[in-house]
């Protein structure tokens, strides 16, 4: 569950309005508005479907004019204005996170839901001295579609070897 830490970090701070950023699905579900008024109904979340950009950043399109120009079209959407945090509903989007962020000229908060929750679990593994500090890792994934452009993404991410599997996780 990535979205109950996300709501969790929102509600120990003092926003009025938020939006969140997503897929179709994740939008139509509303369950990060659903989730956040439950602990603040007077906080206004502003939800707004990006479908464009998963497979723009699937496909290599990022750091680009056409990146820039589909962020511009969605981000700079009147609903968005006043908007004093964002969220990151996908967990694609941190790629893309320095052009959002130059979008609303830094003055907005890109909460990025990957790295609230790694915080919270690397918080979790040093509580349990479980935390591997060696600074060496080997990352393996299973990956459902493997290309090439997925490598190139993940080793964004992750330093060091990473090995990634294709895996039927659909039977």
């Amino acid at each position: 569950d990535v979205i109950d830490p996300v709501v969790d970090f929102i509600g120990m701070k003092n926003y009025s309005k938020i939006g969140v950023i997503g897929t179709k699905r994740t939008i139509e579900s509303a369950t990060y508005a659903k989730k956040l008024n439950r602990i603040n109904p007077d906080l206004d979340v502003v939800s707004l479907p990006t479908p464009l950009l998963v497979p723009m950043i699937e496909e290599g399109f990022i750091f680009d004019d056409i990146s820039n120009a589909i962020l511009r079209a969605y981000l700079t959407t009147p609903k968005l204005n006043g908007i004093e945090a964002l969220i990151l509903g996908c967990t694609h989007y941190p790629i893309i996170r320095n052009q959002i962020n130059k979008i609303f000229n830094f003055e907005v908060d890109i909460l990025d839901t990957a790295g609230i929750v790694s915080s919270i679990l690397k918080k979790r593994l040093e509580e349990r001295d479980l935390l591997n500090d060696t600074g060496k890792a080997k990352y393996s994934f299973y990956v459902s579609d493997y290309t090439p452009f997925f490598e190139k993404i993940a080793r964004m991410f992750f330093d060091g070897d990473i090995l990634l599997e294709k895996s039927d996780i659909w039977s």
